[in-house]
């Protein structure tokens, strides 16, 4: 068999494995291939596992200092493997706690967003109509505030407390959500099969719930795998101004507020802080640009 019949023999097995397979088996498959998202993957499990594991393992404390060592650059002698900061405190404890509080912010932030996003947009596109027109100018409406404004806001007026952050963040990050959500299901209300759920008497209350919103799950996968980082950066930027989280505990944004504060003295205290929140970054993007690519379906 010559080269060139071999492969389209290779390219047909692979055409009736793919008319065999569902949409998110055969996005699965075509993910893996994706060398930029599993990059990101391995990175991204990496940190994970390096702010869950590394704190219990080192023996410094984030918040008690080395009264030894001010300053003191990334030594394995001194035992502090990242150094310490101007207040003698081990850097790789407070990178780590950081990233603890900076992938919480993204997670739960983007929780809310997201719970708030997929509802609104999916009642809205659902019912249209004039009630469309009047949830859709109310996220205008919203939309035209500064987004960094109202957040500085909603924290000024509930606290900085740390959980009112997330929630602060989220609140305000839902309407690319509602748009999105709002203008498929638009384009999946008129299909047969939600016809269909109507023939059989199901409520509108039922056809949102398990009709539109479960096939929009690849959109909202998606979206929420980039909408992370936008939060990630969000939160550090409030900490690089102060607004963020505050001592004692600590975030990749705030380290780098520290750290750009030392850079003449100490420039591993920004260093080390930047380079995790930059690679987590670039994960979270390689991710959310492999799933958009493995869940088109015009690629399929």
């Amino acid at each position: 068999m010559n080269q060139s019949t071999q492969d389209l023999f290779e390219q047909a097995l692979d055409r009736r494995e793919v008319k065999g397979r569902s949409l998110y088996v055969d996005a699965w498959h075509r993910l893996r291939r994706n060398k930029a998202a599993l990059t990101g993957m391995a990175l991204l499990l990496i940190i994970v596992l390096l702010v869950i594991i590394g704190p219990m393992l080192n023996p410094w404390d984030h918040e008690i200092p080395d009264w030894d060592h001010y300053s003191t650059p990334p030594s394995l002698d001194t035992g502090h493997l990242m150094g310490t900061d101007a207040l003698g405190r081990d850097l790789f404890e407070r990178v780590m706690v950081g990233g603890r509080v900076s992938l919480l912010v993204g997670l739960i932030a983007t929780l809310v967003s997201l719970l708030i996003g997929v509802t609104y947009g999916a009642v809205a596109g659902y019912l249209g109509g004039r009630i469309d027109n009047i949830m859709m100018r109310a996220v205008d409406a919203i939309y035209a505030l500064p987004f960094m404004f109202f957040v500085i806001l909603l924290m000024v007026v509930f606290g900085r407390n740390i959980f009112l952050i997330f929630v602060a963040i989220g609140a305000v990050n839902w309407l690319d959500m509602a748009r999105i959500v709002r203008g498929q299901t638009l384009s999946l209300k008129n299909k047969d099969f939600i016809e269909a759920a109507r023939a059989s008497g199901a409520s509108e209350r039922s056809i949102v719930l398990r009709h539109i919103i479960p096939n929009l799950l690849g959109v909202v996968v998606v979206y929420v795998s980039l909408t992370i980082p936008q939060v990630i950066l969000v939160e550090s930027f409030l900490s690089f101004l102060g607004l963020g989280v505050q001592e004692p505990l600590t975030s990749w944004g705030a380290l780098v507020n520290e750290g750009a504060q030392e850079l003449e003295t100490a420039p591993w205290s920004l260093l080390f802080p930047a380079l995790f929140l930059a690679i987590t970054l670039f994960a979270f993007n390689f991710i959310g640009d492999g799933l958009r690519d493995a869940l088109d379906p015009r690629d399929r």
